[in-house]
């Protein structure tokens, strides 16, 4: 009978001691951790309709500033530098305010199940502002983006988009213009723009096809160009004396294509943006421009020999 009772006893303090342990119910507490479309502000469509995303194999490599739009007026994004390396996009973003300690590429929801590593925790800039460093799938994209509140102690959720638009021309991985030639050398007219103005280029300009693909001979009127940079590729010039000759491809036609070069002439080594523009109507055989040449030379020298015939008898017939 004594056994018994211990044994009920035993039992009982087991039923009471499972009954007593508080239900933890994760659904619940991850909620209390996400802010509901009542505590978030009024949120408002980003994007463009149309818009085709532009990825990390689309663009060249280096950091460009961005603008960045966002579905809050309480999550404004002031300031944003993408980062294209690797094959991989990240950017810098500047928030207005210093609310948030925290942001999360994706939802509130997300957010709460990754680990800790993946979030992008603040860091202070030169002048006080709070920045984060995020991954980014893509450009002209609505992407989720949620921030962790430092008051309110929860995830808000928001979407943002990165505007391709905005992008520096040079910042696009350009497929060069297929140009319908045979393989040889022609000459074209190209003009040159950008710069302070006084740097030319020689016009018309070697260009040679091959396969489809057009590259073009630039001469400088300055021996201090050290490298150009076209579609986010550096070339360095073919000569060694005289002025700056490069190889360079031609991207389109018709249309003004941003370069850069390196220019020595000044006290330090300087970076220039030029643009350059081929006239595709202006391409002809370079064997047919010769002849040209020659043809309006033998022009110009049996002009000058007729002149001084005229001036010759002209002048008898004054003595007569």
């Amino acid at each position: 009978m004594k056994k018994r009772i211990v044994y009920f006893a035993a039992l009982l303090m087991m039923v009471t001691g499972v009954l007593g342990t508080p239900v933890i119910c994760h659904g619940e507490e991850n909620s209390d951790l996400i802010a509901g479309d009542d505590e978030r502000a009024a949120q408002q469509t980003v994007g463009e309709e149309g818009a085709e995303p532009v990825y990390a194999e689309n663009l060249n490599e280096g950091t460009y500033a961005i603008e960045v739009d966002s579905s809050s007026s309480m999550f404004r994004i002031v300031h944003a530098d993408l980062t294209v390396k690797s094959g991989e996009m990240t950017a810098v973003l500047t928030l207005g305010g210093k609310g948030y300690l925290k942001l999360f590429m994706g939802t509130g929801e997300e957010a709460v199940a990754a680990e800790e590593s993946a979030y992008a925790p603040f860091v202070e800039d030169s002048e006080g502002a709070y920045t984060y460093e995020v991954p980014v799938e893509a450009l002209n994209k609505e992407l989720e983006c949620t921030s962790f509140s430092k008051r309110k102690e929860k995830w808000y959720d928001h979407q943002i988009f990165f505007k391709a638009e905005t992008l520096p021309a040079e910042a696009f991985a350009l497929e060069a213009e297929p140009i319908d030639l045979k393989d040889g050398e022609y000459t074209v007219q190209v003009d040159l723009a950008g710069g302070t103005g006084r740097a030319e280029i020689t016009s018309p300009a070697v260009l040679k096809i091959e396969d489809g693909s057009a590259t073009a001979v630039i001469e400088w009127s300055s021996s201090n160009y050290d490298y150009m940079v076209v579609n986010g590729e550096k070339y360095l010039p073919v000569n060694t004396a005289g002025n700056s000759v490069f190889e360079i491809p031609v991207l389109v036609f018709d249309k003004a294509m941003t370069v850069t070069a390196d220019t020595t002439a000044m006290s330090t080594p300087h970076e220039i943006e030029y643009t350059l523009t081929f006239d595709k109507a202006s391409i002809q055989s370079s064997t047919n421009f010769t002849a040209i040449a020659v043809g309006i030379a033998l022009a110009a020298s049996a002009a000058a020999a007729l002149s001084l015939i005229f001036r010759k008898k002209k002048g008898t017939s004054n003595e007569a």
